[in-house]
């Protein structure tokens, strides 16, 4: 697969992802209390022996590159990488990335210092597990110069996606940019008798595309004005190019939204969840730090994940992610929240830890109680505090909190005051 480079979009300003997404950009949001978004590609890559791999970012990226430079050490023998290319002013553009398209267009002059015979063009933030070399050998034996993998979607899910339409040799020969729910008439593509069964019979677009070579340098030059893959250059392709369909049916999350990280996080924490973080053979690759285990103290936990480095003293969690070297107070209830924990401990010196920002002495306060929320990293909640979205609103900005999709969400490096409640 040496053939066959890589290339992940790092996404917009992700509006949709804030406050999530103030500090870092979509890719570099804390996934499942250890990993970032980002791992899910480069993951997916490296499990699917791909290893030329070009990350393009344009906002708030500092974290990102960090996290890349410090976990993906390929060895000198086996001539791999993951590279940032961030968005530059060159002679030949003068502007940031426009979109998608635009993105790998003007990327695509260090993409081609290599030797390739296939471009895999992924997104930053989606999780899901799939195998790349699979979808390589279909479109290179269905003779396509450009494959979508795509995956059935019921009918009211239809709106939220690119709805594409294929013939019975999955040859794609329409394209619906979300359609409305009353307009997916004569939209239906053959699909498995399980997903058939199951009402699931509208292909959406994944995002997820293997152009091969020089199609997509070609593509993009016949069309200069066209600044984003799924609106303008993929509708643009089907007349001039075989673009075919790879049906995909596994478990995948287009993680664009608060509610959507929400419950992925969650679902993770099921007893069966959908997206399998210990399959052997497909291994989540992340930073690895060298950090002590977790401790729990005479405390009730259900259906969770605790990371490493944590201590839960006394406490009742359910249904909740604690992230790394997370603290929870003696007597404190979490139910249904995702914790992303810290980058030191709350009893370190703050003269002497090397981060600089946050409070003193992140965690959770003891008697405490938490449900319904996100914690992003370093935040310091008080004693007695209460955070719950009792009264069911949808959107709200606070003081030192957010309410989004009705999900409480304290954003990095805040600080919740003794008796606070929200």
């Amino acid at each position: 697969m040496n053939a066959t480079t890589a290339i992940i979009l790092g996404g917009g300003a992700g509006t949709r992802l804030f406050p999530l997404t103030h500090h870092r950009s979509k890719p570099a949001v804390p996934l499942a209390g250890k990993y970032r978004l980002i791992d899910i590609p480069v993951s997916n890559c490296i499990n699917s022996n791909i290893s030329r791999i070009f990350v393009l970012t344009q906002y708030n990226s500092a974290s990102l590159n960090r996290h890349i430079a410090q976990t993906y050490l390929f060895d000198r023998f086996r001539h791999g990488f993951v590279t940032i290319i961030a968005a530059e002013q060159t002679p030949q553009s003068k502007d940031w990335f426009q979109g998608t398209a635009d993105a790998v267009r003007q990327s695509m002059r260090h993409v081609e210092t290599y030797r390739y015979e296939n471009t895999l063009v992924l997104s930053g933030d989606q999780l899901y597990t799939m195998d790349y070399r699979l979808m390589v050998e279909h479109h290179r034996e269905s003779g396509a110069d450009l494959t979508i993998a795509t995956i059935p979607v019921h009918a009211n899910d239809a709106p939220a996606f690119g709805i594409l339409k294929t013939d019975e040799d999955g040859v794609i020969s329409e394209f619906h940019e979300k359609p409305s729910r009353d307009d997916l008439a004569g939209k239906e593509s053959r699909v498995s008798a399980e997903m058939e069964a199951q009402g699931r019979v509208y292909l959406a677009s994944m995002g997820i595309y293997v152009f091969s070579k020089n199609v997509v340098r070609e593509l993009l030059e016949e069309s200069p004005d066209a600044h984003d893959f799924g609106k303008q250059i993929i509708p643009r392709s089907m007349s001039t190019r075989r673009v075919v369909s790879y049906a995909f049916d596994g478990y995948w999350s287009d993680i664009g939204t608060i509610k959507s990280f929400f419950e992925a996080n969650l679902m993770l924490a099921r007893k069966k969840p959908e997206f399998d973080l210990y399959n052997p053979r497909m291994p989540l690759y992340t930073n690895a730090r060298m950090l002590p285990p977790a401790k729990i103290e005479n405390s009730y936990i259900v259906d969770s994940i605790v990371a490493e480095a944590s201590l839960v003293v006394n406490s009742q969690i359910s249904t909740s992610v604690i992230g790394l070297r997370s603290v929870i107070g003696n007597n404190t209830t979490i139910k249904n929240t995702v914790i992303m924990g810290s980058d030191y401990f709350p009893w370190h010196d703050p003269e002497l830890r090397d981060s600089v920002e946050g409070p003193a002495r992140p965690g959770i306060g003891e008697e405490s109680y938490v449900e319904g929320a996100i914690i992003d990293r370093n935040v310091s909640i008080g004693k007695r505090c209460i955070i719950k979205n009792r009264d069911n609103v949808d959107h709200l900005d606070g003081e030192n909190f957010y309410i989004r999709d009705g999900i409480v969400v304290i954003p990095k490096n805040a600080t919740i005051p003794d008796d606070t409640i929200i």
